[in-house]
């Protein structure tokens, strides 16, 4: 069949509607697939790019030519470096388990044994998944104070360790603390078993309290006094 002049006419205006729905939005849920998928895309391969040239080091330009995205395409997605890091991050961080994914005979011998179990996993975790935890490395201690505030935001929002029902479950045990504010002892959890994690595993980040390579039996000493300290702290 023969098209008419005005539905030749038409189909400018109609590619261009096209276009405006298909332009991504920083902060938006995109929902048509094709986006979907392309923006899935620059996120996998940014948490590689961040992981392995850091925060500020990293060159929207070097991602652009990997993956085959124009950059204004990437700054249209994600509205700036800094944007694009937080999806990576958030990505990364919602890829580890929760304190309460420990297996239910640990779950059953108490909130201090639930965080024994994974103290002494932290080192396999990391070596099966390297790039996410890299990245969420970046976001605690390698990035600009306006981006951490904005991983602050979302850390507090969203609660991707499942820290709060894991307090809330040690209290109702009677293992934690219920003359504390719950909501201080999630941030004395996180911070604390954050930082323990993180100089157990990164030397750079270790003050002189675990030998580098590690020694399990000393790094195992160690986390029987992290436990010990915590639970005077916040145990019953």
């Amino acid at each position: 069949m023969t098209a008419s002049v005005n539905d030749l006419r038409s189909l400018p205006h109609i590619k261009q509607r096209r276009a405006i729905l298909e332009t991504p939005v920083p902060g938006k849920t995109h929902r048509h697939p094709r986006m979907e998928a392309k923006r899935e895309r620059i996120v996998n391969a940014a948490m590689q790019h961040f992981a392995e040239h850091g925060y500020h080091a990293a060159r929207i330009e070097d991602l652009s030519a990997q993956v085959g995205v124009a950059k204004g395409s990437i700054f249209q997605y994600f509205g700036s470096k800094g944007g694009l890091f937080l999806e990576a991050y958030k990505k990364a961080v919602r890829s580890f388990p929760t304190y309460l994914d420990s297996p239910s005979q640990i779950r059953e011998r108490g909130f201090f044994e639930i965080l024994r179990y994974w103290l002494l996993r932290t080192e396999r975790l990391v070596r099966e998944d390297w790039i996410p935890y890299r990245v969420a490395l970046l976001g605690n201690y390698g990035v600009d104070l306006s981006l951490k505030r904005e991983i602050n935001r979302f850390l507090l929002a969203e609660d991707p360790y499942g820290s709060t029902a894991f307090v809330r479950l040690g209290i109702a045990r009677g293992q934690v603390r219920s003359d504390i504010d719950s909501t201080l002892i999630v941030s004395i959890l996180d911070w604390t078993m954050e930082r323990f994690q993180d100089a157990l595993l990164t030397e750079e980040l270790d003050p002189g309290l675990f030998p580098h390579p590690a020694d399990p039996q000393k790094n195992q000493m160690r986390i029987n006094q992290f436990l010990l300290v915590l639970e005077g702290a916040i145990g019953v």
